[in-house]
């Protein structure tokens, strides 16, 4: 998180913030744009809530300050749209209004702003309004930093609400394996950047198939990212991820290490090692019929299906099937939806834990793991 000053802008020293500005009164505009200077707060103004929303998707910004009298889009209906997309969630939205607005039936309990301004506002009290929004987002948010996704509070939040919902669920767990000795090169920058690089494909992927409150995407941090899809999309989503993975991450390289497939480093003790390309691997864990009964267990379960996909060669998913009993055919093609099974076959299995109701496939298309050895 950037360091805050007393005003809940970040100090000089860092760079700015990135407002966005929605309005088409020229003079409210310049108002708000003048309250900071350009490297405390830099401002992107639109006057179209939709072309706005075009930006959000891709670059949201750390402030939006929405004015309710767009021509196209009221503002609240833009924050409604935006918000919907729990990727989204975390932004700080400060909606303005005028008086006949705010007592002609605005239905608060659906509007997704932190915080409302009265129209006329002084500069002092727009100031002082928008400080206190970005105060409150930043002790209550727990997005990452570097990816602005949702953390782990909110991660263990949004699975046991879906597990008491009793909804039909997939959990995917990634994480990047071969990670840090790329870290250990290349320097924590061009990690971040495949950090983001990770972000960007699971988020795109996951809105693709399933957009709005039916689908999730956290950072729990470091490497490890979690998405929550309808359990029917979760392999769609894992192959596309892998696949999109994979093509990308040599670009990260050098030449030489992209050619050679891996890096080759000298450790403490000086003895030479070899590090394969970075590789993704996603854990994935469903709840039929309610067979979770809360969060640690989804994690316990994930933290299993984890070490399965870690032992496929390359990037991989392993998909847990406990809740569903045995689902493939002999070749290891899964038969679609799966039938349901006694309670008690799901809470006891084999010495592992997972047995052969386990589908792992590595990056090539290649199935492992119990009735699929």
């Amino acid at each position: 998180m950037d360091a805050m000053n007393a005003s809940g802008v970040p100090r000089q020293s860092r760079p700015p913030r990135e407002g966005m500005l929605l309005s088409s009164d020229e003079a409210f505009v310049e108002t708000v744009t003048s309250l900071w200077p350009e490297d405390v707060m830099h401002w992107q103004v639109l006057r179209s809530g939709r072309a706005a929303l075009d930006i959000m998707f891709v670059t949201p910004p750390d402030l939006l300050v929405v004015d309710m009298r767009l021509a196209d889009l009221p503002g609240d209906a833009v924050l409604r749209i935006l918000k919907s997309e729990n990727v989204y969630r975390q932004i700080c939205a400060v909606l303005c209004m005028d008086e006949a607005t705010l007592h002609g039936g605005m239905d608060w309990a659906t509007t997704e702003a932190d915080d409302f301004v009265l129209l006329p506002a002084t500069v002092v009290e727009l100031r002082a309004r928008l400080e206190l929004a970005m105060l409150r987002a930043t002790r209550t948010l727990d997005a990452n930093p570097l990816t602005h996704l949702p953390g782990n509070t909110s991660i263990l939040l949004d699975i046991q609400t879906r597990i008491d919902r009793g909804e039909d669920f997939g959990l995917g767990y990634a994480d990047l394996d071969n990670f840090k000795a790329f870290n250990d090169k290349y320097g924590f920058s061009r990690g971040d950047e495949a950090l983001m690089m990770t972000a960007r494909i699971i988020v795109n992927t996951v809105r693709a198939v399933a957009s709005g409150s039916s689908s999730f995407v956290g950072h729990v941090g470091g490497d490890d990212f979690v998405f929550m899809l309808p359990a029917a999309l979760m392999e769609s989503a894992c192959r596309t991820i892998v696949s999109r993975f994979d093509a990308i991450v040599p670009s990260f390289y050098d030449d030489d290490d992209r050619a050679r497939g891996c890096i080759v480093s000298t450790d403490r003790q000086g003895d030479v090692r070899t590090f394969p390309l970075m590789a993704i691997s996603i854990a994935v864990v469903f709840n039929h019929e309610g067979c979770l009964q809360h969060a640690g267990e989804a994690s316990h379960r994930a933290g299993q299906m984890k070490k399965k996909a870690k032992a496929m060669p390359g990037s991989s998913y392993a998909l847990d099937r406990r809740c569903y009993g045995d689902v493939s055919s002999a070749d290891g093609t899964a038969k679609g939806v799966p039938p349901t099974i006694p309670a008690q076959r799901d809470m006891y299995d084999d010495s592992d834990g997972m047995g052969d109701e386990v589908d792992g496939v590595d990056g090539g298309g290649n199935r492992h793991g119990g009735a699929h050895g």
